[in-house]
């Protein structure tokens, strides 16, 4: 079960980065590849789905990141 959480907890963090990331790519008119989808529904809702990803990839990694065993 705490592997799954250790997961879960990388997984946010990297949802985290590719969020920040994309926002600072698209100041410079820029996209990662995988998140290019989210421009298709237009600047706004761009804006939107990658404030989510950090806010989300966020709450994944503060609940399940810590690796502390409580004994």
């Amino acid at each position: 079960m705490e592997n799954i959480k250790s997961k879960l907890g990388q997984g946010g963090l990297l949802i985290a980065a590719m969020g920040i990331m994309s926002i600072v790519l698209s100041l410079f008119n820029y996209e990662i590849r995988l998140l290019a989808w989210i421009n298709l529904w237009g600047s706004a809702i761009g804006w939107v789905i990658r404030l989510l990803l950090i806010l989300g990839g966020g709450a994944l990694f503060f609940l399940y990141g810590n690796n502390e065993k409580n004994e």
